[in-house]
């Protein structure tokens, strides 16, 4: 069995009387695409400091590569690259010179380096911006740019925590194209972020995580049998008795029926046919519908059932 690129055991990070990981294990495969997903303050940021090694933690171990992972261990920070929520350059250097300063962090053969740029700036679609300061692009090509930094020196795993956040669909396609490059060119890649739906487009396999505990793992499949809601199915409908609302609630594998703004909503668990026999009923009592569709459950319905519906700061 292949070594896992990264492996954590029973890992334990306290602030003082918080507890931010508890005993916390995962293990992500040479190869994948790996969501990491948490409500904030669930302790995804802490556990990406912690296999950084730029957080020291009380308890337990982290090995990538298969290497114990301390703050001193170069070999291994060599082999990674991260690109961070917030943007990191200099706005005193240009596109290029910043994606030169931060690949010379790495590799030092001036001729290898020069290649490593041209090949990061083709990568991003930066060649018209080269000259270009910081201040002067716009938030997507300063997305672009951030990834460039974080991935100059063909790193072998890496860390993207939220790159499209606050971008417009033309760069976010461009990113979440570039990540699956960088895929299919080797890299292994942790990926976090909000966008449920990039989540679910990208991700080989996604964990959950909450109060610093791995709550769920699996493909997006998996997960979503993890779940009671296997069916949405909406009818709109102008008006429904209460009687007939009790009546559908009561067929096999609904779990619950919501009539609100014109819309029917009956979830089901499970089970086959469950449209039909909603419409047989419909029609049995001769009501009057209009559209009806079936939805199977998302990413974000698997997310809201794991972690709950409350907000957080």
């Amino acid at each position: 069995m292949n070594t896992p690129v990264i492996k954590i055991e029973n890992l334990v990070k306290r602030y003082h009387e918080l507890v931010a990981l508890d005993h916390f294990n995962l293990e992500i495969e040479e190869g994948e695409i790996f969501g990491l997903l948490g409500p904030n303050g669930s302790g995804k940021t802490t556990t990406i400091n912690c296999i950084l090694s730029l957080l020291s933690y009380d308890k337990g171990s982290i090995q990538v590569f298969g290497k114990e992972m301390h703050p001193d261990s170069y070999d291994i920070k060599r082999q990674i690259g991260v690109v961070m929520q917030n943007v990191a350059v200099f706005d005193e250097l240009t596109v290029y010179e910043n994606i030169d300063y931060f690949c010379g962090l790495y590799v030092k053969d001036k001729t290898l380096r020069k290649q490593y740029v041209e090949e990061a700036i083709d990568f991003v679609g930066l060649n018209e911006f080269r000259k270009f300061y910081p201040k002067k692009l716009s938030g997507g090509l300063l997305r672009r740019l951030n990834i460039a930094c974080g991935i100059a020196h063909k790193p072998k795993l890496i860390f993207l925590d939220e790159p499209t956040v606050a971008v417009d669909p033309q760069s976010r396609n461009k990113i979440l194209e570039g990540i699956l490059e960088l895929n299919r060119q080797g890299a292994t890649i942790i990926y976090t972020s909000h966008y449920m739906e990039e989540v679910e487009q990208i991700c080989t396999r996604i964990a959950i995580m909450d109060k610093g505990k791995n709550l769920a793992i699996g493909t997006k499949e998996e997960l979503k049998q993890m779940i009671k809601k296997s069916e949405i199915i909406s009818v709109d409908i102008l008006d429904i008795a209460e009687e007939d609302i009790n009546a559908i609630r009561k067929l096999p594998h609904v779990y619950d029926v919501i009539f609100a703004n014109h819309q029917l909503q009956v979830l089901c668990s499970g089970g086959k046919h469950n449209l039909i026999r909603v419409l047989d009923y419909l029609q049995s009592r001769d009501l009057s519908f209009g559209r009806v569709y079936s939805e199977l459950p998302t990413l974000n319905d698997v997310f809201l059932e794991i972690t709950g519906k409350e907000l957080r700061d």
